[in-house]
């Protein structure tokens, strides 16, 4: 069964524990848990062991289980206490963006470098190292998504495929997933409207309101025997509790629509 889960970046407003109630609610499987510096640290990586038992319980009591955490750097000391904490804590997956610069090839090759090191880095600690195609990086579409694939070889490396950004960067997600699923283990998802940059306000990032085909890619995923962690991932100014929820309760309804139509969850 795909696990559904949110990142928590959307609750920004609310502590962890009252935001893992909310997403237990709205029917969710689980949590990407924000340990995004300056945007919204649930997960602090320097002091996650003063956490350990407060974040450990936040998701038992609900039912829930941590999916991954998204850590959005390229900061290796910062990283290596980060597997350490995603070591201890259960947590799976780490997700970061490519950086870098759009069409630069010095830059594409200096990104691949690092997410190389740090990669390996991940694979000592038992943690899946994912990164995405963003629009205005070094990997910002399939092309790229492919070239990095093909460069870093570290087993712990993994794709993390967001349809927003693809379909941000002038291409269609659907026929997109198809040639990166060999190396798919983890999905940021979302909706858009319009070719952005940015993906709109987080209203207009829930599943089922923008342009993109999530059906679609929905079927092509599980055609492909994806089953690994898909996190709702709304960045953007949140007003309050309510509105996260809203947005959170939305896009859960429309996926598990989808998902259960194709069989992917009971």
């Amino acid at each position: 069964m795909i696990k559904l889960g949110v990142n928590s970046v959307l609750f920004k407003t609310v502590d962890f524990p009252t935001a893992a109630v909310q997403i237990a609610r709205c029917g969710y499987d689980g949590i990407e848990i924000s340990a995004i510096e300056g945007m919204c640290e649930h997960l602090d990586v320097y002091h996650w062991r003063e956490q350990k038992e407060t974040l450990l319980s936040a998701v038992k009591d609900n039912g829930l289980s941590f999916l991954s955490t998204e850590m959005a750097t390229h900061n290796r000391d910062r990283l290596l206490h980060g597997f350490e904490a995603c070591a201890e804590l259960g947590i799976p997956v780490v997700n970061i963006g490519p950086g870098g610069a759009m069409n630069d090839e010095e830059s594409f090759k200096q990104i691949s470098e690092e997410i190389q090191q740090i990669s390996e880095d991940a694979e000592k600690f038992g943690i899946t190292l994912c990164v995405k195609a963003h629009v205005g990086g070094a990997v910002w579409n399939t092309p790229t998504t492919l070239r990095l694939m093909e460069t870093v070889t570290s087993p712990a490396f993994g794709v993390d495929m967001d349809p927003s950004h693809i379909h941000r960067s002038g291409e269609n997600p659907v026929e997109a997933i198809r040639e990166v699923l060999p190396k798919m283990k983890h999905i940021h998802i979302r909706d858009c409207t319009g070719a952005g940059p940015a993906p709109g306000t987080p209203l207009l990032q829930i599943c089922g309101t923008g342009e993109i085909d999530l059906f679609g890619y929905f079927r092509e995923m599980i055609n492909a025997g994806y089953d690994g962690p898909v996190s709702l991932e709304v960045i953007g100014s949140i007003e309050d509790i309510t509105e996260a929820t809203l947005i959170a309760a939305e896009s859960y309804g429309y996926m598990n629509a989808i998902l259960r139509s194709l069989g992917a969850r009971k």
